[in-house]
């Protein structure tokens, strides 16, 4: 069995949100061989997810 390695992103998914498509293209745009990149973009992907979130308990 070999192992695959997954395509990278070259393009971040719409969400219809404009706060949420910004931080995915971020994510997107960070080369996926610089891992702390990723991990910074990665973490600012999950803050603005729970912000949204959070705005939607009233």
């Amino acid at each position: 069995m070999s192992e695959q390695t997954p395509a990278p992103v070259t393009e971040a998914p719409e969400t219809g949100d404009p706060a949420i498509d910004a931080t995915l293209r971020d994510l997107a745009a960070v080369p996926a061989d610089d891992l702390d990149g990723r991990l910074a973009a990665g973490e600012e992907v999950q803050r603005t997810l729970r912000q949204r979130l959070g705005d939607l308990g009233g």
